[in-house]
């Protein structure tokens, strides 16, 4: 059975800094394109983040360039989302996803979720200003 649980979110200042984990367990993980994702609240999901499986490929959604950076470690099964320079338009509840599908996610620029097939349950980030 497949476990995806994400942990680090909580409540920071406009400018501040969180560090997303999302550990993942039942698969072998080092085979598998990962995806940080998140929703605000009357917003659709969109794609924040994604990495291919061997991290060779790492993309971001415009608005988080130079402030998230997310890395990859197979020895824990975990990704990561490091989040600097917080905004409170960064609100949201962040999603961890999981897929075999590299193309779909490294083509869509990491929005094409269709391509997720294990879902965290979502962890709430608040940015306040």
């Amino acid at each position: 059975q497949v476990q995806v649980v994400e942990s680090g979110g909580g409540l920071v200042q406009t400018g501040g800094s969180l560090r997303l984990s999302c550990t993942v367990t039942g698969l072998n993980f080092k085979y598998y394109n990962m995806g940080w994702f998140r929703q605000a609240p009357g917003k659709e999901r969109e794609g924040v983040s994604c990495i291919n499986w061997n991290s060779v490929h790492t993309d971001y959604l415009d608005s988080v360039k130079g402030r998230f950076t997310m890395s990859k470690d197979d020895a824990k099964n975990t990704v990561y989302l490091e989040m600097n320079n917080l905004k409170p338009e960064d609100t949201a509840t962040y999603y961890c996803g999981v897929t075999d599908n590299e193309t779909r996610l490294i083509r869509s620029r990491c929005q094409g979720m269709d391509a997720v097939t294990y879902w965290g349950k979502g962890i709430l980030v608040t940015v306040s200003s």
